[in-house]
């Protein structure tokens, strides 16, 4: 099945990987970054709230995975949609403008972080061990139901009214702005159930995006995606869109990420991803993470080498993860590569 998305792409990302040295590194958990950096984000908005009254933290956050090692780091904009915006009082006008906001902040942290790399170069500043590396700023496009912000999400259960149609005119927008606002690639992530994968597919067309894209999904089964959809037939999907350059997994417990890649590797020879959670669940009714035995970081970097061997290309961390998560995860690759 081709469905038609614009001119092929492909070699976008595989060049970007040979670029990096074979090897791509994400960047990890936003929200309990800037949690930890002191924000509060008891709002449907989420991390995106910090777009509105704290610019200065995601700023922040941004430089502390670009000091960890990354070379991706994803916009604050996961679960910024229009129609959450305007629902807090913002007008369209204000709303389009806080998802061009997200990722001039992350291309201004990338600038600053360039520059202190050639500080460091000339002498000026010392005592910082900075490499300057090939950076991608990714536009990231969360699911109708991170818009929702009740969980369904990690279910992908949106009901029957919710069609194909309904799902490419909420996304519809957002995308065009994001698309055009400086990002060097896009991202869908935590893609739920195929429906919405075939609507992003569709948008992606009919929009005529320049940009690449990378398609991610979430399991909780190592299987399917959270909907119960196979992951084979959601990979085929991202496989026949000439517009995304990577497929993969996120948001998704380290323990079923093997068997994803191994699967996703049968469907498409595109750059497979994989940026999982740190093993802990969501508890969608009370909303927080039920925590998992074992130590997070030093369970989750041991797979690294083991999903690269299996045919991931590009590796980072998702919720509950932290920029040392990525700096370890960094570390193992060079280690090895």
């Amino acid at each position: 099945m081709d469905l038609g998305c614009a001119e092929e792409t492909s070699s976008f990302m595989s060049g970007f990987i040979r670029e990096c040295g074979g090897y791509v590194v994400i960047d990890g958990g936003f929200a309990t970054e800037l949690e930890r950096h002191g924000a509060d984000l008891n709002d449907p908005l989420w991390s995106a709230k910090c777009l509105i009254d704290s610019p200065h933290l995601v700023r922040r956050v941004h430089l502390d995975y670009l000091d960890a090692g990354a070379n991706i780091i994803l916009t604050a904009s996961y679960q910024a949609t229009i129609q959450g915006f305007e629902a807090k009082g913002f007008s369209r006008e204000e709303a389009e403008a806080l998802l061009r906001k997200s990722v001039e902040i992350a291309c201004e942290a990338r600038e600053i972080y360039y520059d202190q790399c050639a500080k460091e170069s000339w002498g000026i500043m010392e005592n910082v061990k900075k490499s300057r590396r090939p950076i991608l700023v990714v536009a990231s496009v969360g699911s109708y139901g991170a818009y929702l912000a009740d969980g369904s999400e990690y279910s992908g259960i949106y009901g029957d009214t919710i069609t194909l149609e309904t799902l490419k005119d909420f996304h519809r927008r957002r995308v065009q702005i994001l698309a055009n606002s400086g990002a060097d690639l896009i991202a869908f992530e935590t893609i739920p159930n195929k429906l919405e994968a075939k609507a992003y597919a569709a948008l992606l067309e009919e929009e005529g995006i320049e940009i690449p894209a990378w398609f991610s999904f979430n399991s909780k089964d190592g299987i399917n995606v959270v909907s119960g959809d196979p992951i084979a037939e959601c990979a085929s999907i991202a496989d026949s869109c000439k517009k995304v350059v990577a497929v993969g997994v996120n948001c998704t417990p380290p323990r079923f990420i093997h068997g994803l890649v191994a699967s996703i590797r049968k469907i498409t020879s595109k750059p497979v991803l994989i940026y999982p959670n740190s093993g802990e669940m969501y508890d969608a009714q009370n909303k927080q993470w039920v925590e998992s035995s074992g130590d997070v970081d030093e369970d989750f970097v041991a797979y690294i080498v083991k999903w690269q061997e299996a045919g991931a290309s590009l590796f980072g961390g998702c919720c509950r993860t932290s920029p040392k998560t990525i700096r370890a995860i960094s570390k193992a690759l060079s280690d090895k590569n």
